[in-house]
């Protein structure tokens, strides 16, 4: 199985739903529930209005999943840390290493499919044993 890319394509100026939810690992659905509870997030939209995310939109995404998902920000509480982004307090608190985070959740996917593939190799072993013939 193919890992997941974290990095964004300098050259391509749109992305589509499922591309953001596989860049950011999530669902669908939950990129169409931060639309509702984040007003900065607003992708553009195309005919039979399929939506259509810039890299700006993207990096707000990763800084909204940084806020839930590592530092376990409320919906409330991200809100807050966002809209208040121009204060300089506010946003040397909110500065985020996103390469340091997609770091840490590539290595966490790898892990999973290192783990996939020694569980795959361990019944293949298995069975190898158990049939000696074949």
């Amino acid at each position: 199985m193919k890992i997941k890319s974290i990095t964004l394509q300098k050259t391509k100026y749109y992305y589509t739903m499922r591309e953001v939810c596989n860049i950011l690992d999530v669902k669908a659905h939950v990129l169409r529930f931060w639309e509702t509870q984040f007003p900065q997030l607003n992708p553009q939209r195309k005919k039979g209005s399929n939506r259509r995310y810039t890299q700006k939109d993207i990096q707000l995404l990763k800084k909204i999943q940084y806020l839930l998902y590592e530092k376990k920000f409320t919906i409330k509480g991200a809100k807050k840390a966002l809209r208040n982004v121009e204060d300089i307090s506010t946003k040397e608190n909110v500065q985020i290493d996103m390469e340091s985070y997609e770091s840490k959740r590539a290595l966490k996917r790898l892990k999973n499919k290192l783990t996939e593939l020694k569980n795959i190799t361990s019944n293949f072993v298995k069975e190898t044993q158990d049939n000696p013939d074949e």
